[in-house]
């Protein structure tokens, strides 16, 4: 199985379109990290920024959208939605050669790296947005990752999003350009 990690959209329709075309065909379900629509106060209005237009492209993939609340979201924005997008977290069971591995999905604004650590068992990849840099590293038996943002980079890497794959019960995530160049890669 393989996801596409977006996170930080902040309603770039243009962002959105890229990350989409260069990957939506390659994946079976697509997380999301939180910040659809809107920029929030500290941001400013992003490349090709169209919240009607990012509300239709999300809409249209819900079946294959896997969704967390971000710190930018709240009611008014799911009801330009058509799928529920305000959890706090979620989690996904992976099969793996050593039995389940769990993805954490949050966001990134609500729990920090000890209260993850005291909450889920080691071996959790932890997948979070909020900060719009990348992240790849292993702390105290959890793997963090942070694809950054498609629309609001606050690192050198740029406009980013992740693969992750589970092939022949191992995991590989990796860091991409939206427009679909590898950066980095790591099997975890």
């Amino acid at each position: 199985m393989t996801f596409l990690i977006l996170s930080d959209i902040h309603g770039s329709a243009e962002c959105l379109e890229t990350a989409l075309a260069s990957f939506e065909n390659k994946v079976d379900a697509i997380i999301m990290l939180g910040d659809y629509l809107n920029h929030g106060p500290r941001n400013p209005l992003p490349q090709g920024w169209d919240t009607k237009r990012t509300a239709e492209l999300l809409n249209e993939r819900k079946e294959k959208l896997i969704c967390v609340r971000g710190n930018c979201d709240s009611e008014v924005d799911e009801m330009m939605l058509t799928f529920p997008c305000l959890n706090a977290y979620s989690t996904i069971a992976l099969p793996t050669q050593g039995g389940i591995r769990r993805l954490f999905l949050h966001h990134g604004h609500l729990y920090d790296r000890a209260k993850l650590s005291s909450w889920l068992p080691k071996g959790t990849i932890v997948l979070s947005g909020h900060t719009h840099v990348t992240v790849m590293e292993e702390e105290d038996g959890l793997f963090y990752f942070n694809p950054g943002s498609i629309s609001l980079p606050k690192c050198e890497d740029g406009k980013t999003c992740g693969i992750l794959e589970v092939e022949n019960e191992k995991v590989k995530i990796g860091l991409y350009s939206i427009e679909g160049n590898l950066i980095r890669a790591s099997e975890v």
